[in-house]
């Protein structure tokens, strides 16, 4: 149940004075239940084949448990003032300082002013126009078991136990400046600009090369579309980070990063330019996702592509296509089911030139309780298919991922 705090309700912990106009909602999610899964990948040295398996009580397998308070204030005139900031928990957790999870991760925290009839402006750490236009397209609302190609995932086995991937797309940026129209005609549209750039005066001693610049920019732009039961949405993100103090010459995967966050990683044993902050690199993403309510069910589609460049050399860079479809319908008025499919294929250009195919799919089903309870269990597969590696040989990787547990909101 989400609890409002009003201005009366704040003057005991505020100094300053509240108006009347003001609230802050505290909101969030506790997900948790049974997470198993199976993985296994062929050695690209010996062939031999490494099977795992994962049993346990786990959590975040439907949605990502968090905690969040965001406020609005009335300014007038059709003006006002509004603030997010969202944490995620791990409920299996022993402390919130973290265990192997590393504690409170900042999802969203930001700040904006709105104008009613013209749109609304934020400054902090935000979700990105792909991400946003994905969560409004997918067929599975970005849960986070394996099995989607759009949003790569996995939960309580480690995707690295079936290869390695990072997710297709950038969800989220810090140091942005974001924008959102109101709905004119149908159409909406968003956008960011991130910037962080530190420049600072270069120095050289024997091999090691210290300052220099340290720029981290980019930005995104979304359009979607709503008439009737039909809604479409399109966005493209291109972020760089480049970073001149780098003694080495050739790109490699310490000196050139993918442009990603701390979601959780898919399944796949296609080599790829190694996920963390952003080094060295030129990260252009595009996705395009439509939906239509036939009443009885809704159907989905999706495109997804990625192309991370090194700054350093452009012939070293990772390509990553997605398409996905999808339906979602509630069977009853308490149960809900939703299935999707996909397929893709990465392509990595470097020492050998190695590609992988790819496919997944995922079924799930809700058992309402309530308006903020539901039951659920979700099953996904992802299988990698004629992955051939840097000296030539093809692999293969499967991984499957399954779940039964409860969700609440409040």
């Amino acid at each position: 149940m989400k609890k409002i705090i009003t201005a009366a309700g704040l003057a005991a912990v505020c100094a300053s004075g509240v108006q009347a106009q003001s609230s802050v909602t505290v909101y969030g999610i506790i997900d948790a239940g049974y997470v198993g899964g199976n993985s296994r990948v062929v050695s690209p040295t010996t062939g031999a084949e490494t099977k795992t398996t994962v049993s346990q009580f786990g959590q975040n397998a439907e949605s990502s448990s968090r905690i969040g308070l965001k406020g609005i204030e009335d300014l007038g005139g059709g003006s006002s003032a509004f603030f997010t900031t969202e944490f995620q928990i791990y409920p299996q957790d022993a402390n919130l300082g973290g265990n192997v999870n590393n504690g409170l991760f900042n999802r969203q925290s930001f700040v904006g002013l709105k104008k009613n009839g013209i749109g609304q402006a934020a400054l902090g750490l935000q979700y990105t126009p792909i991400f946003n236009a994905g969560l409004a397209t997918d067929p599975g609302n970005f849960n986070n078991l394996t099995g989607n190609v759009i949003y790569a995932s996995a939960q309580g086995i480690a995707g690295a136990s079936a290869g390695t991937s990072y997710i297709g797309f950038t969800a989220r940026t810090a140091n942005t400046l974001s924008f959102k129209t109101d709905s004119v005609a149908g159409f909406t549209a968003s956008g960011i600009y991130t910037l962080n750039n530190k420049n600072e005066t270069q120095t050289t001693s024997g091999a090691t090369i210290t300052g220099g610049n340290t720029n981290a920019s980019g930005w995104g732009l979304g359009v979607d579309y709503t008439y009737n039961k039909f809604y479409a949405a399109v966005a493209y993100q291109a972020l760089k980070q480049f970073t001149t103090a780098d003694t080495a010459s050739v790109p490699s995967t310490s000196n050139s990063h993918e442009w990603t966050n701390a979601q959780a990683n898919g399944a796949s044993t296609a080599p790829t330019l190694p996920g963390g902050n952003a080094l060295n690199v030129q990260d252009n993403q595009f996705y395009a996702g439509t939906t239509y309510d036939f009443g009885i069910l809704k159907a989905y589609a999706q495109y997804l592509n990625r192309k991370a460049t090194s700054t350093i050399s452009s012939g070293y860079y990772l390509g990553r296509s997605a398409e996905q479809i999808g339906l979602r319908s509630y069977i009853t008025p308490a149960i809900e089911a939703w299935a999707s499919a996909g397929l893709g294929r990465y392509t990595y250009m470097g020492s050998g030139s190695p590609t992988a195919n790819f496919n997944g799919w995922q079924a799930g089903s809700n058992y309402w309780l309530s308006k903020r309870t539901n039951l659920y269990a979700i099953y996904g597969q992802t299988t990698v298919s004629n992955s051939t590696t840097s000296t030539g040989k093809t692999v293969s990787a499967g991984l499957n991922n399954y779940a039964i547990g409860m969700r609440h909101t409040f």
